[in-house]
């Protein structure tokens, strides 16, 4: 929009140094000195993080490497293959680490190692398959696909470490656009129903506090306060309770139950977002459609003793 600051800004905004990206002000910090050890130490983190938030059991060792190619290449069964698939992905990630370790380990007793030494090649390429695996991986929650996660050790192998803290700010941004898009649709399913009031105050607080735990590193001695108002915030929402007279009948007090369900999900989404900090858009926009379905049915006047 015009007038909107350039992406790549930086500014003080409420009391905390951010940058500026696709309509958003995160918090910033600065990239680490572009060294191997650096590199490394990153590429461990961003291994860990990848398994942390996609499916359990595909964490395969490095050294396991041949025997989950084998078994992906003699599967058949469409559903079982895609499994060995993360499994074999989660294999390559793991042997580029160990290489990269390696290297790093080299570098430091003084040997150098060139960019296009085998290992180093090796190591690339072993991202690389990984990345396209990577594809058919999903995250924890079933939710969908969580492949945004998977190019980042990639992108940390490859490019200058400056580089990937800024391709980190897009995809924040594009994560808190995803939280408040959930947000505005949640809020609006309730808007001028009676008891929910206040409702939509609950909503906003608990995005406004994802959104800062999505920008905010676990390092940074900020998160004593931002997680546990990021905790307790999404304790009010799931536990709101509408101002109004006790539900009776079987209808509403199945609009209840389906009320509480729809709130509990869009808590549980705008946290896999402000977690993995990449967008997940096919489960947004499915939520975004599931709660356009639910306003229909929930404005529908229940009848005289429903």
């Amino acid at each position: 929009m015009a007038g909107d600051p350039e992406n790549g800004t930086r500014r003080e905004v409420d009391d905390k140094e951010c940058i500026y990206y696709d309509g958003y002000w995160i918090r910033y910090y600065s990239p680490p000195d572009d060294t191997l050890t650096a590199r490394k130490r990153l590429i461990d983190h961003l291994t860990r993080r990848t398994f942390h938030h996609t499916e359990p059991g595909i964490n395969t060792p490095g050294d396991n490497l041949d025997a989950a190619r084998a078994a992906y290449d003699q599967e058949t069964d469409p559903a079982r293959k895609r499994v060995n698939a993360a499994m074999l992905a989660g294999a390559l990630f793991n042997r580029a680490t160990d290489i990269f370790t390696s290297v790093v380990s080299l570098a430091e007793k003084g040997v150098e190692i060139s960019p296009t030494n085998e290992l180093m090649r090796q190591c690339g390429r072993c991202f690389k398959e990984a990345l396209e695996l990577g594809k058919q991986v999903k995250h924890y929650s079933g939710e969908e696909g969580i492949d945004e996660l998977w190019g980042e050790p990639l992108k940390a192998f490859t490019m200058p470490i400056a580089s990937f803290y800024e391709s980190r700010y897009v995809k924040i941004s594009q994560a808190m656009r995803d939280i408040d898009r959930i947000a505005n649709a949640l809020a609006d399913v309730f808007s001028g129903n009676e008891g929910y009031n206040d409702f939509a105050q609950n909503v906003y607080e608990y995005a406004a506090s994802a959104k800062e735990e999505a920008e905010t590193m676990r390092s940074d001695k900020v998160i004593f306060h931002v997680w546990p108002r990021f905790v307790a915030s999404g304790e009010r929402l799931v536990g709101y309770r509408p101002k109004r007279a006790a539900q009776t009948s079987v209808i509403s007090k199945q609009r209840e139950i389906e009320e509480q369900r729809l709130i509990s999900d869009a808590r549980n989404l705008i946290s896999y977002l402000s977690g993995a900090r990449v967008p997940m858009p096919k489960s947004t926009h499915d939520f975004i459609e599931r709660c356009a379905a639910f306003k229909a049915w929930h404005d529908i006047p229940l009848a005289a003793g429903s």
